[in-house]
């Protein structure tokens, strides 16, 4: 049985106000939202409820914010942990410690995932001052308590020439996993763009940098959906032979697997963009995920140059990205270099 996975923004409240974070991107002096005890009691129900009536498995990423703010945080711990739910967080370095590592582990905690955006200055600059090397000392403790360590990193404009020597320092620091994300416009301001060469730069780099440290220990996830289109023109992706028509395999999985809700119940098909598609705490999810707007997300023709790519079922680009930029979520990804031909 497959996993349906949530992810789950239990509070705003953060030590943190980085440049491309979707809460404070616009306005920094907004309310701080936090979802109550007995919301969260709901909200769980409606998403075990969901996976029965889609008979996938549920699987939540916990976060903010930063998630351990919560002042209920390690009560949700102990329902995950009763229901025997896996989980991973998504949050910051500062609250973690050798104590409570062993305390998340125990509570069943898989992955917890950092974010290093850059080296010292850069990554200070977008965050906060001292983040990266609070970040870098924070992967030992959670190795320590046998907890995998994942880093992302959003790549832009600001930050994309030092993505290979990011990649030196989360392999000499012995991360578990290591992937990047493209930036989402959250306004008009485009001034970490990357234009699709540039972004093919960094592939071809990153790449590199994987071929190296194939060995190493730290597995490099493919995050974005164009490694699929990088890949084919490298010969080192096949379309495979025999597949069932009108079926999509891989790439975006906005409106297939996966769901977010905030901590007012508002629920996005995707968080890094616009799509509210309604509230947990008035619907059921599952009506929700088959509903007709979700179903326009799936709705795999209305895109303008994915639906006449070879790849269209293996890749679609990132509509997140595309939505920022053109607010359009059927456009072409502007960071896709292939539709240059066209």
């Amino acid at each position: 049985m497959e996993y349906f996975a949530f992810q789950w923004h239990i509070t705003d409240s953060c030590d943190q106000r980085c440049q491309h974070c979707y809460i404070f991107s616009e306005n920094n002096h907004i309310q701080l939202n936090e979802m109550s005890w007995t919301e969260m009691g709901h909200v769980f129900e409606n998403c075990l409820d969901m996976c029965q009536k889609a008979s996938r498995l549920p699987y939540f990423y916990i976060t903010g914010g930063d998630p351990i703010l919560h002042s209920r945080f390690w009560e949700l711990m102990q329902l995950l942990k009763s229901n025997a739910i896996p989980f991973t967080i998504l949050g910051n370095p500062f609250h973690l410690n050798d104590q409570v590592c062993q305390r998340l582990k125990s509570y069943g905690c898989e992955r917890y995932q950092l974010s290093i955006d850059g080296l010292r200055d850069t990554h200070d600059m977008i965050r906060k001052p001292g983040s990266y090397d609070t970040t870098l000392e924070k992967i030992k403790c959670l190795r320590d308590a046998r907890i995998r360590c994942a880093i992302m990193t959003t790549v832009s404009g600001s930050n994309k020439d030092e993505i290979p020597c990011i990649i030196d320092v989360v392999v000499e620091h012995q991360a578990d996993v290591f992937a990047f994300a493209r930036y989402c416009p959250t306004s008009n301001e485009k001034s970490a763009h990357l234009t699709a060469l540039e972004y093919r730069g960094v592939l071809e780099a990153s790449w590199q940098k994987f071929e190296h440290y194939k060995d190493c220990g730290t597995s490099f996830n493919l995050k974005d959906h164009l490694w699929t289109l990088f890949l084919y023109e490298k010969g080192l992706f096949k379309i495979p032979e025999g597949l069932q028509e009108d079926m999509m395999y891989e790439g975006c999985n906005c409106g297939n697997c996966h769901l977010t809700i905030l901590p007012k119940g508002e629920i996005f098909a995707c968080r890094r963009f616009e799509s509210n598609v309604g509230n947990v705490f008035k619907e059921r999810l599952h009506d929700i995920f088959t509903g007709d707007t979700m179903d326009g997300l799936r709705d795999y023709d209305r895109f303008e140059k994915c639906s006449s790519c070879e790849l269209l079922r293996f890749c679609r680009g990132c509509p997140a990205v595309t939505y920022g930029y053109t607010g359009n979520f059927y456009a072409a990804d502007p960071q896709c270099w292939k539709v240059m031909e066209n």
